[in-house]
């Protein structure tokens, strides 16, 4: 094991055999314009207000506490199902705790005061939370790119489709200075970190990221991204149930279609680890780190399971005045960042872009 923490915006290309179409993106918010695929449909009945909104120039977090303010309710009650991208064209709901105000006024008020487009507005019964989505649509394009940008990215799509895509986490986890996983392994190792309970747990949580970024790139340099391995921990993409795969060859064919996907770590004491192979990987990653499972309780990580690779069976490519559109869908906890390097064979550094 030789990878570092300097090395996480290092990761393999797993269409590294294919030319990048090279370019840039985020010249404007229409782009790059995400939609969110919502978990579930507001009842229309309930004490919380959800609102379907339209918005460019916004941090989702800015725009949590401008409602906030705007109704005179404290920011935690205002619910999201997931961190959006400022510089984009974002279509998201938020919740809004307000259990006599009428739904009509609120979206009219909303639109009136603050620089929105409103689709709509319903009532339902729980705040939203963060994993309340499906996942998000993306149609982005990518400016400026080689001459031949249109064969080269239908080429990598179709290999893409064929092998998948690796789910990293993108680069804008670790911060903008890109040092957030650093400081989570000095909180980890030392026990002591940043004062503010949330930016402790954001540093931590950045360090687990790095972590399992580190696993797959082990993954994919040692050929196993395309196959399962004994010990396997496996999930099932339709239900979410997992299982630790004892045949592989039995396995394998349902991998192949889609049905099961391998899973790595995000390292915490009650993780549940795979085993024989893969076992060993993830548990190299980690005494490399000079990581033990009593400083992961000691700090109150308990770890879960993430999956490695992503299906995008919808990926279209079309010709743009201005370059190549790319549209595609992933799921929640998945980053845009991890098909456009694919596609442009370059590090991309979206400021704050967030997880679906």
């Amino acid at each position: 094991m030789n990878r570092d923490l300097d090395d996480i915006s290092d990761l393999p290309f797993i269409t590294g055999d294919l030319p990048g179409i090279g370019g840039q993106i985020k010249a404007e918010p229409a782009h790059f314009v995400v939609e969110e695929i919502p978990l579930y449909d507001a009842s229309g009945e309930g004490q919380h207000v959800y609102v379907h909104l339209t918005r460019e120039g916004w941090a989702t977090r800015e725009l949590q506490e401008r409602l906030a303010d705007l109704f005179g309710i404290r920011h935690s009650d205002v619910g999201c199902a997931g961190w959006k991208d400022k510089h984009a064209h974002v279509t998201q709901t938020f919740s809004l705790d307000l259990p006599t105000a009428d739904a009509g006024d609120v979206a009219r008020r909303i639109a009136a005061e603050l620089p929105v487009q409103v689709e709509w507005a319903r009532r339902h019964r729980n705040k939203l939370k963060t994993g309340h989505l499906i996942g998000n649509r993306f149609h982005i394009v990518v400016l400026d790119p080689h001459p031949q940008a249109l064969a080269r990215s239908e080429a990598i799509a179709a290999a893409l489709r064929e092998r998948g895509l690796p789910n990293f986490y993108g680069v804008q986890r670790f911060g903008m200075h890109g040092d957030n996983a650093q400081k989570g392994r000095a909180a980890l190792l030392t026990g002591r970190g940043p004062r503010q309970r949330w930016l402790h747990q954001l540093v931590l949580r950045a360090y687990q990221s790095a972590l399992f970024n580190m696993w797959l790139a082990a993954r994919i340099e040692r050929g196993w991204f395309r196959q399962l391995l004994a010990g396997d921990v496996a999930k099932k993409t339709d239900t979410g149930g997992m299982f630790e795969v004892e045949d592989a060859a039995v396995e394998q064919p349902r991998f192949e279609r889609g049905e099961i996907d391998f899973t790595g770590p995000i390292y915490g004491h009650r993780m549940t680890w795979a085993g024989g192979a893969p076992g060993a990987l993830e548990r190299e990653i980690l005494e490399h780190a000079g990581v033990t499972e009593p400083m992961l309780r000691q700090a109150h990580l308990t770890g879960s399971r993430r999956r490695g690779r992503l299906l995008v069976d919808d990926l279209t490519i079309e010709s743009h005045p201005q370059g190549v559109l790319l549209a595609f869908s992933l799921p929640k906890g998945s980053y845009a960042t991890t098909l456009l390097r694919e596609m442009m064979k370059s590090e991309i550094d979206l400021g704050d872009e967030t997880d679906a």
